[in-house]
């Protein structure tokens, strides 16, 4: 648990952190130029999300801050000449972004705009990912100018070029325990690629303690996936994934835990006693039957 300490401090989101952030990022003459009322006066503030409530409630959150600082309504903001604001929280794999700005792009863009994607944090992968493929990808269908930017407080190393100064759970070796050995082999179409150990990263105390966690984590989520009847591929021991043993953030957020967190975080019912829920979650996760989300769909990372 002292290396779990560790880490959160500096891998969860405090609210403070956001405003903060969004206090810095509205003056910001990189983004903004020499008039920042002006220019976020004729910002238009995508409102696209197919799934959750995390862009409703960062765009509410950065409204609060463009009153307080420029005494703007954002809901009348917005012109033919201004950039395209869209907000959220944290990208991961980087196909949520894609589906909605996809559509957008297709259908509601205009033929020139300059679209800016403001965030509490980004993975690498889901990055290039969103931004070299499907969003390039999309802009070339649509033979419209398109232009992408990113805004983030953090930005976490998960590509497997860089696996060895990752900031996400990457475990250089197996545990020697025949649930997870037998789990590792099972997973043939996209096996785990072991991490060379000593990189420098962002969130662990050391090596050591990141491979204490790492080796914990996965033993856990073994065990979590084992009392499932039949879980999906994409329940991973270390979190939601195609690959490997899952994705391994520790990125989570005064609103939520991702479900691209290791298992161990955010699964289960601390009221269960028996059967597949009963794991005491660290970080309990917000899920459809949320009283946020009963009348839409919840976070979904």
């Amino acid at each position: 648990m002292r290396e779990f300490d560790h880490v959160i401090r500096h891998s969860f989101v405090e609210s403070s952190d956001v405003v903060t952030f969004f206090d810095e990022l509205l003056p910001h003459t990189n983004l903004v130029g020499s008039n920042p009322a002006a220019y976020w006066a004729a910002s238009n503030f995508l409102r696209i999300q197919q799934d959750g409530q995390s862009q409703k409630h960062m765009t509410a959150l950065l409204g609060e801050r463009l009153k307080a600082q420029f005494n703007l309504d954002i809901a009348k903001c917005g012109s033919a000449n201004g950039d395209f604001i869209y907000l959220d929280d944290v990208l991961f794999s980087g196909n949520r972004i894609a589906s909605d700005l996809e559509k957008w792009i297709a259908n509601d863009a205009p033929k020139k705009a300059v679209v800016q994607i403001i965030l509490i944090a980004f993975h690498t992968g889901g990055q290039y990912y969103l931004s070299s493929k499907r969003l390039k990808k999309a802009i070339a269908d649509s033979k419209k100018d398109i232009t992408v930017n990113f805004w983030r407080i953090l930005e976490v190393q998960n590509q497997a070029y860089w696996k060895y100064t990752s900031d996400v759970l990457w475990p250089s070796s197996i545990p020697a325990i025949p649930e997870v050995q037998a789990y590792v082999a099972s997973e043939q179409r996209y096996p785990h690629q072991l991490r060379q150990p000593g990189g420098k990263t962002m969130f662990f105390s050391s090596e050591e303690g990141r491979q204490v966690l790492e080796q914990e984590f996965l033993i856990a989520g073994v065990k979590i996936r084992g009392k499932i009847a039949n879980p999906k591929s994409v329940l991973r021991p270390l979190g939601f994934s195609m690959f490997g043993v899952g994705f391994g953030s520790l990125i989570a957020t005064y609103r939520n835990c991702p479900n691209n967190c290791p298992l161990a975080l955010w699964w289960g019912d601390p009221d269960a006693k028996t059967g597949p829920f009963s794991w005491y979650p660290l970080l309990p996760r917000k899920t459809y039957a949320s009283a946020e989300n009963v009348f839409g769909k919840p976070d979904d990372f």
